[in-house]
């Protein structure tokens, strides 16, 4: 896979977070093992999951906006060029993102 194939709701989130998802698929998923291995309690590593469960349906649900649609069809029409709208795209989702935090 390379770098313009990553999902954006990847890109979206901080190294932090990624790191958290790898250990998470490590451990099978397991929340108590991820606990032990941060030396935090069980909910501290749920709350943690649920914000990036948050982060995640955010950043799905920002794709879905006609604004990106729309920048994303004048990208395929080649009325703007490709990295234009990847640059409008994240500026906009950056900006989204902040205002909702």
């Amino acid at each position: 896979m390379n770098k313009d194939e990553i999902p954006a709701w990847i890109l979206s989130l901080d190294n932090e977070d990624i790191e958290f998802i790898r250990k998470f698929v490590l451990s099978s998923g397991s929340l108590k093992q991820i606990a032990k291995g941060y030396g935090v309690s069980y909910p501290t590593v749920r709350i943690r999951l649920d914000r990036i469960i948050q982060k995640i349906e955010m950043n799905v649900d920002l794709e879905k906006e006609p604004l990106i649609s729309y920048v994303k069809q004048l990208a395929i029409e080649n009325r703007i060029n490709l990295d234009d709208a990847k640059n409008i795209i994240e500026k906009y989702k950056s900006e989204r993102m902040n205002n909702n935090e």
